[in-house]
């Protein structure tokens, strides 16, 4: 969308979205602004800070460049500045005449706002969680016997069963830990919306918190890790009450199931070519702003330059990273290497074993069920049902998330 230069003039008045406007990060002569509702966040000269405040005091496009000549001894076209944020969807409204534009995704709870929330991260809560995980940490330390095992998995001789009740308990982990990225989030001020979404062969359950690029980076951190800190706190209060309360033998072995399966989470953050919570840290730590996308761009462009002797005619590639900050050059060059073979080596074992075990796992449930349906055994083929039940549909929702989440991409090919 494009405003004509003729529909902003010296006396046009504008109506802008609700914007957060805040001081860059590392640049002070920098701001940031966006429209939270979109996700959409741009880096502006300070001056522009000043001129989104004048124009948001319904004054003339005459009067605040006036105001900024005056003030800031700066000559501005605030016209030209008008149609450069009609483009990015920040204005509202010229002269009356509303702007199309598009329908921002509704933020998902929005009835839970900062104050219903912020407790939760305030300092008591946070000592209290870390009173419950070092008590866990060293009562492991001290009886070594409670750290999880393979084999706590297998919580029933019905392979099948542990797989379902298993995958559930991980489906309600996901759900909690992609709910206080929300809470997180919605502490600082900012809408997030949880979907399904794919990274490489996962199926995951992922936070769009986009809008808190309106946050400081320093509060930023509190939503990158408040997902892994809850994992944390469940898996230490399981721990606690396995190790000092008097549990049957069922409950025990279920809980003990449950640890290790929350556990097995945890390393998952640490594929960082996967924008994990912990990539999004590193992301900040390094004071990137598209690490991923930019380091992807620079894999593509040392393919490209690799193959280039073999095209006729050669058509040399231009670098993606010659015209960001040396530091952020520097960070998505390293991290470039990182995507690259994290993500060879993920899909080249998923190739070689997962995938394999999938399909293997499934023809053996399949034939268990057929001999279960002539006569086999009933049991035996429940069980089998129940587990193709479990991997049979994540498989089903991952085909299916990652066709509509590529929708556009594969319409484009």
């Amino acid at each position: 969308m494009s405003v004509p230069a003729a529909e902003v003039g010296a006396g046009s008045v504008v109506r802008l979205h609700p914007l957060v406007v805040r001081p860059d990060d590392d640049d002070p002569e920098m701001i940031v602004a966006g429209r939270p509702d979109l996700g959409e966040f741009v880096e502006l000269p300070a001056v522009c800070g000043e001129v989104i405040r004048l124009l948001g005091e319904g004054r003339p496009v005459a009067d605040v460049e006036a105001v900024i000549a005056d003030e800031h001894d700066v000559e501005l076209d605030v016209a030209d500045f008008v149609e450069s944020l009609a483009d990015l969807e920040f204005v509202a409204e010229i002269d009356g005449l509303p702007l199309p534009g598009t329908a921002p995704k509704a933020a998902h709870f929005p009835g839970v706002t900062e104050r219903h929330v912020r407790w939760l991260f305030a300092r008591p809560v946070r000592l209290v969680w870390l009173a419950v995980v070092a008590a866990a940490a060293l009562t492991v330390v001290v009886r070594p016997e409670l750290f999880p095992h393979h084999r706590d998995f297998f919580w029933s001789e019905y392979t099948g069963l542990s797989v379902l009740v298993n995958t559930a308990f991980f489906s309600v982990l996901a759900s909690v830990h992609e709910m206080m990225h929300l809470l997180a989030a919605r502490s600082l001020g900012a809408p997030a919306r949880i979907a399904f979404g794919t990274r490489l062969h996962y199926l995951v359950v992922q936070t769009d918190v986009t809008a808190i690029w309106g946050v400081p980076r320093r509060h930023r951190y509190r939503v990158y890790l408040a997902g892994m800190a809850s994992d944390l706190l469940l898996i230490a209060t399981m721990l606690l009450a396995v190790a000092y309360l008097p549990l049957p033998g069922f409950a025990d072995a279920l809980l003990r199931a449950f640890i290790l399966t929350a556990l097995l989470s945890l390393p998952l953050q640490a594929q960082i070519y996967m924008r994990t919570d912990l990539y999004f840290v590193l992301r900040d730590v390094l004071r990137c702003k598209d690490l991923f996308g930019d380091g992807l761009r620079y894999v593509r462009y040392l393919l490209a330059r690799a193959v280039a002797p073999f095209r006729k005619p050669a058509s040399p590639a231009a670098d993606p990273t010659g015209e960001l900050a040396p530091h952020e050059r520097r960070a998505v060059r390293i991290y470039a290497v990182a995507l690259a073979v994290g993500g060879s080596v993920t899909l080249t074992v998923f190739a070689f074993y997962g995938g394999p075990i999938i399909i293997n796992g499934l023809v053996h449930a399949l034939a268990a069920v057929w001999a279960g349906l002539h006569g086999g055994p009933a049991t035996a083929a429940i069980d089998a049902a129940l587990l193709i039940l479990v991997e049979g549909g994540i498989q089903v929702m991952f085909l299916v998330t990652f066709f509509r989440t590529r929708r556009p991409w594969l319409r484009r090919s």
